[in-house]
């Protein structure tokens, strides 16, 4: 009995060791796969010009990487771990997809870290890398943008606070944002994390801005929109792209930068508010959107994801079947990951 009992207290010891020393990742049931069948019969690629030939083959099918979240947004490739983080904004929490497709909790609270939850949207909503590669997150409940103040591969819920206010006033719920080559962050700041949005009695600000945060901390206000949502900056950083998630103006803006922070020419880049008002906003609006190396637009909106020139020609369309909010490219762009409703999906590009 003593020899069982020593072998028993060194194995356990070995473990506590070994869970002292790992990351403090916890692994999660990824849900009822029984949809899983409906997804990938509702899934098409629908080429508009030959041009798409060159990122898609209409026959890629879709990948269900992970499923069963409650509403996914903010993804995030780690190239150095091959792996995919996300948001799942009304868990407030971010998953980590790690390179064998096994998911694992990443972060808690993520977005909202009072204890008492009440936020319509609470967690983190899009999810940044800075110049040293530390996370960045867009906090919808806490209506701030943060940094983690932790490794990317020992992550812990402690941040640091980038911006909250805007002329001393709190800023709504930020939503998306993009960093460009000298370090300046664009963002939108819409109102989806706060429970009445722009009726809601702790609003501050009469208005849904898009802002540049500069490395020096000037918050600079760029424009004012109905409901800005998903952001990114051309290749050559004179460009930036900003879509309304708005029912009644579902667009996509763009605009010309001649300094950081100083934009001119805002031109609408393409209006899809008809195909809303035809098959409803159950469709999907405007969101996330991510750009390739040779400035072709990946961007979510009704239906799924919309392949854009530069020109604003739109090229293809990827068909989820399902209410999609964002999407981001493996480094070498021979992937395409996609939050869409509760799943983490993928499409292969050529």
């Amino acid at each position: 009995m003593r020899y069982v009992q020593l072998i028993t207290f060194f194995f356990l010891s070995i473990c506590l060791i070994s869970c002292k020393n790992s990351t403090k990742y916890a692994s999660i049931e990824t849900g009822n796969t029984s949809n899983h069948d409906d997804v990938k019969a509702n899934f098409s690629i629908e080429i508009l010009d030959q041009r798409a030939l060159k990122l898609l083959n209409p026959n890629s099918k879709i990948e269900i990487l992970a499923s069963g979240f409650s509403w996914t947004e903010g993804p995030l490739w780690i190239d150095n771990e091959n792996s995919l983080l996300f948001s799942d904004i009304p868990r407030n929490k971010i998953y980590k997809l790690n390179s064998i497709n096994d998911t694992l909790t990443y972060l808690k609270p993520s977005g909202y870290t009072s204890e008492q939850v009440s936020e319509k949207e609470p967690g983190s909503n899009g999810l940044l890398l800075n110049h040293n590669k530390q996370l960045v997150l867009m906090q919808q409940g806490d209506r701030r943008i943060a940094m983690m103040n932790a490794p990317l591969n020992q992550p812990e819920p402690t941040y640091v606070t980038l911006v909250n206010n805007f002329q001393e006033k709190r800023l709504n719920s930020p939503n998306d944002g993009v960093f460009d080559s000298n370090g300046n962050l664009y963002f939108t700041d819409p109102c989806y994390g706060l429970p009445l949005m722009e009726e809601d009695p702790e609003r501050e600000l009469d208005f849904n801005g898009v802002y540049c945060l500069l490395t020096n901390g000037d918050l600079i206000l760029l424009d004012k929109l109905s409901k800005p949502n998903g952001i990114a900056l051309s290749q050559d950083e004179t460009k930036l792209y900003v879509a309304v998630s708005d029912a009644s103006h579902a667009v996509w803006y763009s605009y010309d930068i001649k300094a950081p922070a100083r934009i001119e020419n805002k031109q609408l880049f393409y209006d899809a508010t008809e195909i809303v008002k035809e098959k409803g906003v159950h469709i999907g609006l405007p969101d996330g959107l991510t750009i390739t190396s040779e400035d072709y637009i990946f961007a979510t909106g009704p239906e799924g994801v919309w392949l854009f020139t530069n020109q604003g020609d739109v090229i293809a369309k990827i068909c989820t079947g399902l209410k999609t909010s964002n999407c981001t490219l493996s480094t070498d762009e021979k992937r395409l990951f996609l939050t869409a409703s509760s799943y983490i999906l993928a499409v292969n590009l050529n």
